[in-house]
C-alpha cells in the first residue's frame, strides 16, 4: 500500500472504532493516533504520550484487532509505540499541509468571487449568455485537444491577430462550447463580446423579418444586425444548424463579413467541419475555412480521470481512484457523459447516504450490462463520435459525413461483431448488397487513408474491440 492507502485504511479502521468506544476516549486516545507503517501482517500506530498507549493495550486491544480484521479481511498484529518528537513532528507536518490546502481553497473561490464581481458588474454579462465554470484554468489536456486550447488561448490573448475565424471542430460533449466560452471570458473586460447558439440566433432572425401589426420590420432588423454586428468579438455555437437555411446562411454570410472586414474576432463550433456541409454555400465554407480549423478527439483515459479527479475536488469529495478508473474506463465518447455517470454515482450515494467506493459505482452504473455490444449500441457511439445521431445512419441521407457513419456501422458489425448481412442490412434499412459494398469501401479507404484509419482506431477502443 502506498501512503495514502494507509492513511484510507486508518480513517476506515477509526470509523468503526468510533462506533464502539465511548467519545470521550475515543476522541482523547484514538483520534490523535497517528498510523506509521504497515508491513506484513504488522500495523504500527504512534501516540505522543506513553499513558495514552498503556489505556489503549489494557483497555481497547481486542477491538482494534477487530476493527483491523472487518476492513482488510484478514488477522493482524497491532503494534503501538511512543515518540513524543516524532509525533509532534508529523502533527505539525499535517497541520503545515492542511494550512497550505486551506490558503489554496480560500484562494481559488477568492479568484472565483473576484472573476464574478468583475463579470456582474459590467452589467450585460448575461445578455452575453457566458457560463462562470467554463474557463481555461478548468479545462484538462491531452493531445487529443491541446492544439485546440493552444489556439483558443492565442485568441483570447490578441483577438484578429492570427486565427480569424476560429473554426472549432468536435463532438458532442468533447470540450469545444468550453474552449469558446473560455475565449469570452479571457476578453470580457476588455471586449464587447456576445456569444450565442445558432438556433437561438436563427429565431432571432425569423422573428426579426416577420410581418407584423406596427409595421416596424426594418426597425427589428436594425435592432438585431446591431446586436450581432456593433461588438468586438462574436462566438457562435453549432453553427452547422444553419446549413440547409437559406436566408439565415445569407444574414450569416453578411454579418460574418461586416465583422471580418473591421477586424473583429470570430469564433465557430461545430460537430462538423466546414466541407462535411454540403448544404452550405460555398463562400460561407471557404470562409469557415480561412482562418484556423482545430478538431477535438475523444479524450484519453488519463485524461478522463484527471477530469473526474477535478470534478471530485471541485465538489470536496473524497473518493477512491479506482471508482475514477472505472468510470474512465467505461465511459469513452466524452466528457459530458463521463461527468453524467460521476453525478449518478454521487446523487446514488448522497440518496443512501452511503460513501462511494468502487463496489457502489459497479453496483450503480451496471456498465458490464451496458457494455453487451449489439449493432444498435455500435451505431449509438459511431454517431456520438461524429455528431450525428442514429436515425441519420438509419436514413438515406447521402451526406458524406452521414454516408461515412452508416458504411463503417455496416463495416464494424461484419468485422467485428460478425453479424449476418441479412441482419446488418435490416438495421441500416438498406440492401445486402449495399451493405457487401459498404464494408468493401471501408477496407479498401483504410490502406489509402491515415485519418480514416486513426477514427476507425479510435472508435474500435471506445467499443473495447481493439
Amino acid at each position: 500500500m502506498n501512503a495514502s492507502e494507509i492513511e484510507k485504511l486508518w480513517e476506515d479502521v477509526k470509523k468503526i472504532l468510533e462506533t464502539e468506544i465511548p467519545v470521550s476516549s475515543y476522541d482523547a486516545w484514538i483520534e490523535p493516533l497517528e498510523i506509521i507503517e504497515y508491513e506484513s501482517n504488522q500495523i504500527t500506530l504512534l501516540s505522543g504520550q506513553a499513558i495514552a498507549v498503556e489505556y489503549l493495550k489494557k483497555n481497547h486491544y481486542p477491538k482494534f484487532l477487530e476493527a483491523f480484521k472487518k476492513v482488510l479481511n484478514k488477522d493482524i498484529i497491532v503494534i503501538f509505540e511512543t515518540d513524543k518528537e516524532t509525533f509532534d513532528k508529523i502533527k505539525k507536518a499535517k497541520a503545515k499541509e492542511e494550512k497550505k490546502e486551506e490558503r489554496k481553497i480560500e484562494k481559488a473561490q477568492q479568484k472565483e468571487e473576484e472573476h464574478k464581481k468583475a463579470i456582474e458588474n459590467l452589467g450585460y454579462v448575461q445578455s452575453m449568455n457566458l457560463n462562470l465554470k467554463y474557463r481555461f484554468d478548468n479545462f484538462v489536456t491531452d493531445e487529443n485537444n491541446k492544439m485546440a486550447k493552444a489556439a483558443a488561448e492565442s485568441v483570447a490573448s490578441n483577438p484578429n491577430a492570427q486565427y480569424n475565424p476560429l473554426y472549432i471542430q468536435g463532438g458532442s460533449g468533447l470540450g469545444k462550447t468550453h474552449l469558446m466560452q473560455a475565449i469570452g471570458h479571457a476578453l470580457i473586460n476588455s471586449k464587447k463580446i456576445q456569444c450565442v447558439k445558432s438556433e437561438v440566433f436563427i429565431n432571432e432572425y425569423i422573428n426579426s423579418t416577420a410581418r407584423n401589426k406596427d409595421s416596424n420590420k426594418s426597425n427589428l432588423m436594425n435592432k438585431f444586425r446591431q446586436k450581432y454586428r456593433n461588438i468586438d468579438v462574436l462566438l457562435i455555437d453549432d453553427i452547422q444548424f444553419f446549413e440547409g437555411k437559406k436566408q439565415c446562411m445569407e444574414e450569416l454570410f453578411n454579418t460574418f463579413d461586416t465583422l471580418h472586414l473591421a477586424n473583429k474576432q470570430i469564433v465557430l463550433t461545430s460537430d462538423r467541419l466546414p466541407k462535411d456541409m454540403p448544404e452550405m454555400p460555398q463562400r460561407l465554407i471557404s470562409r469557415f475555412e480561412q482562418g484556423l480549423v482545430v478538431e477535438i478527439r475523444p479524450p484519453k483515459e488519463e485524461t478522463r480521470i484527471k477530469i473526474l479527479e477535478n470534478l471530485a475536488k471541485s465538489k470536496n469529495l473524497k473518493i477512491p481512484k479506482d471508482v475514477f478508473c472505472y468510470i474512465a474506463k467505461n465511459y469513452k465518447t466524452n466528457v459530458r457523459e463521463l461527468e453524467g455517470a460521476f453525478n449518478k454515482v454521487e446523487a446514488f450515494a448522497s440518496f443512501e447516504d452511503t460513501d462511494i467506493t468502487l463496489e457502489f459505482a459497479k453496483h450503480v452504473l451496471k456498465c458490464e450490462e451496458r457494455n453487451e455490444l449489439n449493432i444498435e449500441k455500435v451505431a449509438q457511439e459511431i454517431a456520438k463520435y461524429y455528431g450525428i445521431t442514429v436515425e441519420d445512419i438509419k436514413s438515406s441521407a447521402r451526406s458524406s459525413n452521414i454516408s461515412n457513419s452508416r458504411k463503417i456501422t455496416a463495416y464494424i458489425a461484419k468485422e467485428y461483431l460478425k453479424l449476418k448481412l441479412e441482419d446488418i442490412a435490416k438495421f441500416i434499412d438498406k440492401k445486402h448488397q449495399t451493405v457487401i459494398y459498404a464494408c468493401e469501401q471501408i477496407k479498401e479507404k483504410l490502406n489509402k487513408d491515415n485519418k480514416l484509419e486513426k477514427e476507425i482506431k479510435e472508435i474500435l477502443s471506445i467499443l473495447n474491440l481493439n
